[in-house]
């Protein structure tokens, strides 16, 4: 499991807003029909960078969920919309939420509940 260290920055609170990062698009984790959106951001204050990993299933009410989690810069290199989710899944905690959840926030652990 990768420790993350916290630092207090804004980054690490659940409700962060977009706005507070730069993001660039990593790609589409077509795995298992996702569809999954996932995306580079690197926070304005801190410089850290962090993964999103966000899935919907058009077909299903309140299926929005995202996921995101800090990356250092050396894992970051080997991270692919297809890996993302794993590595994830392996980090000590991320950040969740979306309208599957009913929340805009929390933070959790372990294995994300990415598929419909």
């Amino acid at each position: 499991m990768n420790k993350i260290p916290k630092i207090g920055c804004a980054c690490e609170k659940p409700s962060s807003d977009y706005t507070e990062y730069r993001s660039s698009e990593l790609g589409i984790d077509h795995t298992n029909g996702r569809y999954a959106e996932v995306t580079i951001q690197q926070c304005k204050l801190c410089q850290r960078i962090w993964i999103r990993y966000f899935v919907e299933f058009e077909h299903f009410s309140k299926s929005g969920r995202w996921y995101k989690g800090i990356v250092s810069k050396k894992d970051r290199l080997q991270i692919t919309p297809e890996n993302a989710a794993e590595y994830l899944e392996n980090i000590e905690w991320y950040v969740y939420g979306g309208s599957f959840f009913e929340s805009a926030g929390m933070f959790g652990s372990g294995k994300m509940n990415v598929d419909a």
